[in-house]
């Protein structure tokens, strides 16, 4: 199943999601409803039935309602919020401990491959178990935590399939509708909590006038635990979904199955298994994690058996296997790092990235394969992006007080009269230092960087740009406009760096708000779509009438029946900023569709260079269709 089917699966799980708890609260409600009338009913007339039964209706939704709200705005937060309730410590960006710069590398690399920006890291020190998880709303504000059981007890093959199924959650869609889960669930928790809370309060009073309301705080505390129980067998079966086709995901990434298959036998042979020390906070999150936090089975398994997760990577596995190897490591116990050393996994060398004048053949068929969905050779690819990166540059990007000149450096232009207005741009908002820091990045390293490179290094230091504070981060993006506009022209590099940066800063900043799906048809947008392809088309053709045709071969793929004539935009590539909301709103399966138009149009004339590629690249990113670095297969 490709990206644009997980993300219509996403949907579908959401809205049956919806339905199922909406029932449940129904369900709630009627009882509460006849329990309170059966009590009190009979000491009212009808129309005072007819008010009690309005009022206890209205209260109950309101306690679940409220619950669900406020557990909601708990987590707005995002995927950071989630990661520090779980008691997880961030990883350092320049960290020099071995499993955790490993652990590091990993994610880049998978980040980078699947053109995505790297989400922060966690690892929950304290739990020995082997087990993962990633929370957040959208791809820029995802989180990824670890246990330090797999840091310390999984190898590298073994920890990049773990890392590949959590970053398929991120990809299709399944953080956001667990966040939903969480939420909707201690909505109808709450329920209980508050019958407990009456009880125990009220236990030493022994008037009969306070029975009534015992006995209805009784009813709402057993009601709202029934409640509980039908809302984690609707959790758990939406969970077991997602785990299966995250699993399948992780081995289309990562193209073995035998990193992801050795993870989940260590979890069944080793006596820790995926089982984690808090109870109670792995129940709320256990239908994010990777292994099954706590001991649930049949209708409230959030996982599927772990056998039959690992007989679908491995279909010769069996049970006594198991016992083997669960003998052999109670002898002596998996290390991860020296498992990588006895089979050659560190310190491999990547294959060297194209010259910087490579241009690129795509079809619209293979790009709309790649969306969220890393090729054969995409991570050794990032690989490559990421050992061709300087250790100097990698370090700036890591660092909290570099990371703007850095970003800024970038978007600098070789003309330097150009260069001279950009700098003072950048000395008038943020002061004459990081403007001569950024001028001299430039001039030292970043005007000789390898095209393919520009983009991934903005991804790596995407982590530690997000987490200055929120007036830091709304100057730095106006200053990167007004470095864009400084000529009074954009590039078309200029405009994907800004427009990225601008798209995932703002979502990390209020990640909550961009957590749905769209459901538009491509009928509604055609003025949106149109306007895109006209930019996309004169971009990669100087010539009016190739430009055209390659307007048309575009548009006949969505609105074949619609006459919308080809018009250069006046505004160039700043046209674009007017279409992102309402394509962004499209339905998973329409923006396949465009993807395959916007590729038939970029590559019209058979070539795409990397400026085209990066506008290809920025268009699905703001889209959230993810691409890889490098379009290229090798």
């Amino acid at each position: 199943m490709r990206f644009f089917e997980h993300q219509a699966a996403a949907k579908r799980s959401s809205t049956r999601m919806v339905v199922l708890f909406a029932l449940a609260v129904i369900g709630i409600v009627v009882v509460v409803d006849i329990a309170v009338l059966l009590l009190l009913g009979s000491q009212l007339g009808g129309g005072g039935a007819l008010g009690l039964l309005a009022m206890t209706t209205i209260g109950t939704l309101a306690v679940i309602g409220m619950g669900s709200l406020y557990r909601m705005a708990s987590l707005r937060g995002g995927g950071e919020t989630v990661a520090l309730q779980m008691g997880g410590t961030e990883v350092p960006e320049n960290t020099n401990d071995f499993q955790l710069r490993r652990l590091r590398n990993v994610v880049e690399e998978i980040a980078i491959a699947s053109g995505v920006p790297v989400p922060k890291l966690y690892v929950m020190e304290h739990e020995a178990a082997i087990n993962a998880f990633a929370a957040g709303y959208s791809p820029s504000d995802a989180a990824v935590a670890v246990t330090r059981g797999a840091l310390e007890k999984l190898n590298r093959d073994e920890l990049q399939g773990v890392i590949a199924h959590e970053f398929s959650h991120i990809l299709n869609g399944d953080m956001r509708l667990n966040i939903r889960l969480m939420g909707t669930l201690f909505g109808i928790m709450m329920l209980s909590i508050i019958g407990q809370r009456v009880l125990i309060y009220g236990r030493f009073g022994r008037s009969k006038e306070a029975m009534p309301i015992l006995v209805i705080a009784m009813i709402t505390m057993v009601v709202g635990f029934v409640g509980l129980f039908f809302g984690r067998m609707i959790k758990a079966g939406v969970s077991r979904q997602r785990e299966y086709l995250a699993d399948a995901s992780a081995v289309q990434f990562t193209r073995q199955t035998s990193g992801l298959a050795g993870a989940l036998k260590k979890i069944g042979g080793l006596h820790e298994g995926s089982q984690l020390t808090d109870k109670s906070k792995a129940e709320e999150v256990s239908h994010m994690l990777f292994g099954s936090g706590m001991a649930l089975s049949g209708l409230f398994a959030t996982h599927p058996p772990l056998v039959e997760r690992i007989r679908k990577l491995d279909p010769s596995f069996n049970e006594q296997q198991l016992q083997q190897l669960s003998a052999r490591w109670m002898a002596a116990p998996p290390n991860g790092m020296q498992e990588d050393l006895a089979m050659g996994l560190a310190g491999a060398t990547p294959p060297p990235l194209p010259p910087s004048a490579h241009e690129i053949s795509v079809t619209p068929p293979m790009v709309v394969a790649q969306v969220a969905t890393p090729a054969e050779n995409d991570y050794q690819r990032a690989g490559s992006i990421v050992e061709s990166l300087s250790p100097e540059l990698r370090s700036l990007a890591a660092e909290r007080e570099t990371v703007m000149p850095l970003l800024l450096g970038l978007l600098l232009d070789e003309d330097a009269s150009i260069a001279a207005n950009q700098r003072i741009e950048i000395a008038a908002r943020m002061g004459e230092p990081v403007a001569a820091q950024a001028v001299a990045l430039h001039e030292q390293q970043l005007a000789s960087l390898h095209p393919m490179l520009r983009l991934p290094l903005a991804s790596l230091a995407f982590p530690v740009l997000r987490m200055r504070p929120r007036p830091q981060l709304d100057e730095f993006l106006a200053v990167v406009h007004a470095v864009v506009h400084a000529d009074g022209e954009v590039s078309l590099f200029e405009y994907c760096l800004g427009r990225l940066l601008e798209t995932q800063v703002r979502e990390s900043l209020d990640p909550a708000r961009y957590a749905r799906f769209g459901r538009r048809k491509p009928g509604n947008v055609k003025q949106e779509f149109a306007t895109l392809l006209a930019v996309v088309a004169h971009a990669g053709n100087p010539n009016p009438m190739a430009a055209q045709h390659a307007y048309l071969s575009g548009l006949q793929r969505v609105l074949p029946r619609d006459h919308m004539p080809y018009a250069p935009p006046a505004d160039g590539v700043l046209a674009l900023d007017s279409v992102w909301e309402g394509l962004d709103a499209l339905d998973p399966l329409a923006k396949q569709v465009m993807v395959e138009a916007i590729t038939a149009a970029i590559s019209h004339d058979g070539r795409v260079s990397v400026a085209e590629s990066e506008l290809l690249r920025t268009i699905c990113g703001v889209l959230h269709c993810p691409l890889p670095a490098m379009l290229v297969r090798g």
